[in-house]
């Protein structure tokens, strides 16, 4: 389709050279809530609490972290696109994820986000082990904006054995692969939403956050800010990069 052949032709990623190259180090940004809060809103906001100084004044603390590993369903070639829910029920959630530069934490425009998660049953797109071949929802792709920040319209995600709740990320610039990871919820949020239909038909999930040996390498750091918006919730994180 002319998204993916388009997407083909911008990025020309390799994606396994690019982990080598990084030998597993990621590159992700903890803000603080108010410096995540003041990158995300308002362009006086942005230029006050972006770059050396907001750095310097404690306002936006840049830590490096550990990369999460990248999981089995990655697939080449996601559309993109904003909306990725394709019909599928769930709690609305909207994603801001911003991207800068992990240097100065001044945003980085055009870097191309792909997100990926499974539904409210706990099922992957795109697998054959789970009779999904040929399906693409609750994935895409999205280039961030002049203040750093790609957004999508998607559901909060379900859960499967072995795992806690999350969405994986993974953002390329420049042909190059700069950051993978997962992003994760608070216990307490989900255990809300999983009250409601259609995550109640599946209870007793397992294992919780802390329980998850994933999100228990650096998915502290990696857990989305959230805030409800109407019947849903808007997530939100800051991911600091290494240009290359």
């Amino acid at each position: 389709m002319n998204d993916r052949k388009t997407r083909a032709a911008n990025e020309s990623l390799s994606r396994r050279g690019a982990l080598a190259r990084f030998g597993g180090l990621a590159a992700a940004l903890g803000a603080s809530a108010l410096g995540a809060r003041e990158l995300l809103e308002g362009d006086d906001a942005e230029a006050a609490a972006s770059g050396p100084a907001a750095v310097a004044a404690g306002m936006v603390t840049c830590v490096l972290a550990p990369e999460q590993t990248e999981g089995p369903y990655y697939l080449e070639g996601a559309n993109v696109r904003r909306d990725i829910t394709e019909g599928k029920a769930g709690t609305p959630l909207t994603l801001r994820l911003a991207v800068v530069d992990v240097s100065t934490c001044k945003a980085i425009k055009g870097a191309a986000v792909d997100v990926w998660h499974c539904d409210a049953g706990g099922v992957y797109s795109g697998t054959s082990n789970q009779d999904t071949l040929g399906k693409r929802y609750l994935r895409g792709v999205q280039r961030t904006n002049a203040k750093g920040v790609a957004s999508f319209t998607t559901i909060y995600p379900g859960w499967y054995p072995g795992r806690t709740v999350h969405v994986h990320v993974m953002v390329h610039l420049g042909g190059n692969i700069v950051h993978t990871g997962q992003l994760y919820f608070p216990d307490a949020v989900t255990d809300v939403v999983y009250r409601r239909r259609p995550y109640a038909s599946r209870p007793n999930r397992d294992p919780r956050n802390t329980g998850d040996s994933i999100y228990r390498n650096g998915g502290k750091r990696s857990t989305l800010k959230l805030a409800r918006s109407g019947s849903g919730y808007v997530g939100s994180i800051t991911m600091g990069v290494q240009r290359i």
